[in-house]
């Protein structure tokens, strides 16, 4: 649901209030002072010079006095309620931050991560969360405007009744901003793809990763190419709505010039007649040429005002692709039918608990995929295609396949990363959405190939794999020890304590492998899983340690296995390690093409043995 200018303007000024009530309300008492002082500042030049041209020196000099106090008055307010409100408005962006964090992770799940759409909203509210910088200066101004523009009108009310007109010529530039600004954000919105590629390019050609083969691969002209063109493609577009909609805007502004123009001949018509003293023609210029700056503070305020609505709309948007994710999950989901008892795929077993049940505290079935399907938003063809697969309790099972086969994402699905358009995960019979995600995952163990390099003291990179025991450091030596990173905290300058990450000044930058050990031990810092996962675990390992660190998988998962019936599955593409899995899953065009123990697979002839032998060649 989007918001109007107005419910922007009251979120963010609640928002303030929550921060800071005092100071808040200290800034709007100031900046409504300040801006009550200019029409008033008219009142009494009228009245000065109405004294002086009378002789009346004493009230002239009265007037002159109220004249400079309520113009040291408009001139000093306004910085003195900028104090006020500068850290107010820190807090305000700081809050924001924290709003986008809690709309990207409102979701059990990741559909939303997949969206296009989803990415560029999130990449402009990035850029546009600064607003709030200005957003509360906006809403304050606004409010002071509203005062002072009501002074004005009763100023002009008593001269002559034609110049309640005038604030009627003000209309034109403001609709003329609004249309321009509406302008501007929709061109935001069509560059917004090629500004994202553009910025990802950027990063390429900046960061010391992506440097060596940029380098290598002689990479760095036809990256800064592409980053040029879709930047041009980026700033053509803004540039042009830009062009267009300054001349909307001088529009508004010349039409509002004749009003004032008109405003001020009558006036004077009527002081050359004798029917107006000098006071009223300085009064007339002095409010019209207030009610110009009024007009165009109004305009620039109605732009900040209707970027602040935009951020709060594109944080509902974001919101609601989050909420529309989960939506999809829960109807497009349908209810499989157990299949029929066969030797690859037993019968499905009743469900052991009712839904809304905490996880079981052992497996004894293990986890089932039934006819399951899924789709990622805006994808032409499933990921996954009528898939049917049983990961018996206590067993180590691989998965295999080309890239794209859909690995990585079967392991979503167990985890309940992502839920299937069609059919159902079952983890010993209950519908894994019917399951409290949260006590779900708090009994998965896991480690990604695209693992997370968390800059924190090295304690608590691993500890934070199982947060009731973030600082314990035998919990997380013995995390280490399991995953063979052991010798590593002797390599640290501080040992546990070191602070890692580039981010720091005093942080220790660690090797591809280093980091991924260490993305190991957080994988086996919980004791109790269910289910343990590692994703490609060993990508920025050799194939000597690799061997190791499977090694100690294979006991971490046979002691799991006694103790909780835990399933471990692991992708991997070295079949010297796959081989040594109880139970290995072919993948192949996102359906289960082979499925078996090595031996039977070999002796199948068929897409493993293949793959097998291609990558048995290559090491002879």
């Amino acid at each position: 649901m989007s918001r109007g200018l107005l419910s922007a303007a009251w979120s963010l000024w609640r928002t303030s209030l929550r921060q800071d009530r005092r100071k808040a309300v200290t800034a709007l008492v100031l900046v409504v002072a300040g801006a009550a002082a200019w029409p008033l500042v008219a009142i009494m030049l009228r009245v000065l010079f109405e004294a002086a041209n009378a002789g009346r020196p004493v009230a002239a000099s009265l007037a002159g006095v109220a004249v400079a106090v309520l113009l040291i008055a408009g001139l000093t307010l306004g910085h003195f309620a900028h104090i006020a409100y500068f850290e107010l408005s820190e807090l305000d962006v700081l809050h924001l931050h924290q709003e986008l964090m809690d709309a990207t992770n409102g979701s059990a799940g990741m559909a939303h991560f997949e969206q296009p759409e989803f990415a560029d909203k999130v990449r402009i509210l990035e850029e546009d969360v600064e607003q709030l910088r200005v957003g509360l200066q906006a809403v304050l101004t606004g409010v002071g405007l509203a005062v002072s523009m009501t002074l004005t009108t009763a100023v002009l009310a008593s001269l002559h009744p034609l110049l309640l007109l005038l604030p009627l010529v003000a209309v034109p530039p403001l609709l003329a901003g609004r249309r321009a600004e509406r302008m501007v954000d929709r061109s935001r919105e069509a560059s917004a793809e090629s500004t994202r590629r553009a910025l990802g390019l950027f990063r390429l050609a900046t960061h010391a990763a992506s440097g060596k083969e940029l380098r290598v691969f002689g990479l760095e002209q036809e990256v800064r190419r592409r980053h040029g063109a879709f930047w041009q493609d980026a700033t053509r577009r803004l540039w042009r709505t830009q062009a267009v909609a300054s001349l909307v805007r001088m529009l508004g502004q010349l039409a509002f010039a004749g009003g004032y123009i008109a405003a001020v001949l009558l006036i004077l018509r009527d002081a050359v007649a004798g029917r107006r003293g000098v006071g009223d023609v300085i009064l007339v210029i002095t409010i019209a040429a207030q009610v110009n700056q009024q007009v165009a503070a109004a305009v620039g305020v109605l732009q900040d005002l209707q970027r602040l609505r935009s951020v709060y709309q594109r944080l509902d948007e974001v919101h609601e692709l989050v909420r529309a994710g989960e939506r999809a999950d829960r109807d497009e989901a349908r209810p499989a039918a157990a299949p029929a008892a066969s030797p690859a795929l037993p019968a499905v077993p009743p469900a052991a608990a009712p839904a809304g049940s905490p996880p079981p505290e052992r497996l004894r079935d293990g986890i089932r995929l039934v006819g399951v399907e899924l789709r990622y938003p805006g994808g032409e063809q499933p990921v996954l295609a009528n898939l049917d697969l049983h990961l018996p309790a206590g067993a180590t099972v691989a998965i295999v396949g080309d890239n794209g086969a859909g690995k990585t994402t079967l392991v979503k699905l167990v985890c309940g990363l992502l839920r299937p358009t069609a059919g159902r995960v079952l983890v010993d019979g209950v519908d894994l959405a019917d399951l409290p995600l949260p006590g779900w995952r708090a009994r998965i163990a896991a480690g990604f190939q695209d693992f997370v390099r968390l800059e924190l003291p090295a304690r608590r990179t691993v500890g934070v794999g199982d947060l009731p025991r973030l600082d314990d450091e035998p919990a997380v030596r013995a995390a280490l020890e399991r995953a063979g990173a052991g010798d590593l905290v002797g390599q640290l300058e501080a040992g546990l304590d070191t602070q890692l990450g580039r981010e720091y000044a005093d942080g220790a930058e660690l090797s591809g492998g280093q980091w991924q050990k260490l993305a190991l031990g957080r994988a086996f810092m919980r004791d109790a899983p269910l289910l343990v996962v590692l994703d490609e675990p060993a990508a920025a390992l050799d194939a000597e340690a690799e061997h190791a660190m499977f090694e100690r998988y294979r006991l971490q998962a046979a002691r799991v296995a006694a103790a909780t019936g835990a399933v471990s599955v692991f992708v991997s593409h070295r079949f010297s390690t796959v081989q040594l899995a109880d139970l290995i899953v072919v993948l192949a065009d996102g359906r289960v093409a082979e499925l078996g123990g090595h031996a039977d697979l070999i002796a199948a002839d068929g897409l493993y043995a293949e793959m097998f032998e291609l990558q048995a060649r290559a090491y002879r």
